[in-house]
């Protein structure tokens, strides 16, 4: 049996180790994570998912808050391991830990494109028909090593970020058993510099939007579904919005129309129909609900 030290901390690299381990091909000899950390609104000390994999088949676990503290390398280096693979990990590998065995990163794009912390929202924030999972040997750069090979699939034209997520993560886990059964027959393929583009990490402010576009309202809406989500410059977020067409052009957040539960708004180009929303510092609501309870009707501006 092959022995891996798998390094990752979210649900994605989760779904990959679980992968590994329901394979039974291989030995998962140590865990690398992040420390635990203070979550929601009481700040409840939280692990990591991949710590909770780790707990519930017996696997040892590391967590440091930076890979160069003492005792890291000499804990996965004392392993021996045939490969070690990242996904998700949080940190940049340094050299030391990089020359200990091949190291495969699991990243969630097609690379050369998107290197960097966000590539799932940012294939969704461009409007992107094809994304997938590239497999490739890490290097100290940021996401630039040399590819092993690739996984994609056509984006449906609804998906959020949380359904597209979980595909990649079930593509990502099917590709590293792949991987590491024929790594020694796989010729790794440099990355092409020029055409590389990085992202950055997503924040909050990030999901103020306005009404002038709609599609790259929805694109924005598909991306950061669930957190920060989007919202306008009056706090108000939308919750639950569709995309009716982006060609029209209208007086900005005119309502068109208020259906049976929703409201139809204009955008400078284009239209969208908005199911749910959430005022600030208010329960959400329905939009219909909401227009009712302002006194807002066809022709008056949702904000």
């Amino acid at each position: 049996m092959k022995k891996i030290v798998y390094m990752g901390t979210p649900e994605y690299a989760k779904i990959i180790l679980d992968g590994l381990i329901k394979d039974g091909s291989f030995e998962i000899s140590l865990v690398v994570t992040q420390p635990d950390r203070p979550m929601g609104r009481k700040m409840e000390l939280t692990p990591p998912d991949v710590k909770v994999s780790a707990l519930e088949y017996d696997i040892d676990i590391l967590q440091p808050e930076r890979l160069k503290d003492d005792g890291v390398y000499d804990a996965i280096a004392s392993i021996k391991p045939d490969f070690i693979v990242v996904a998700a990990f949080g940190q940049l590998l340094p050299r030391n830990i990089l020359d200990i065995a091949p190291c495969i990163n699991l990243h969630a794009s097609l690379l050369p494109l998107y290197r960097g912390a966000s590539p799932v929202q940012q294939c969704l924030l461009n409007g992107d028909k094809f994304t997938g999972v590239t497999a490739m040997l890490m290097e100290e750069g940021l996401d630039s090593g040399p590819v092993l090979g690739y996984r994609y699939f056509k984006i449906p034209q609804n998906m959020k970020v949380d359904a597209l997520m979980e595909q990649l993560s079930i593509d990502a886990s099917a590709i590293t058993i792949d991987v590491l059964k024929n790594f020694d027959n796989i010729m790794p393929i440099a990355q092409t510099k020029a055409i590389s583009s990085h992202c950055k990490k997503i924040k909050k402010e990030d999901g103020l939007t306005n009404l002038e576009n709609a599609t790259e309202i929805y694109n924005k809406f598909r991306a950061f579904y669930g957190w920060p989500s989007i919202y306008l410059g009056n706090k108000m977020k939308l919750l639950d919005i569709e995309l009716l067409e982006s060609v029209s052009q209208n007086k900005k957040g005119i309502l068109l129309d208020i259906t049976q539960d929703s409201v139809i708004v204009g955008c400078e180009l284009g239209t969208i129909k908005i199911n749910m929303l959430q005022p600030e510092s208010k329960k959400a609501m329905s939009a219909k609900a909401y227009c009712l309870g302002k006194g807002l009707k066809v022709g008056d501006y949702l904000v």
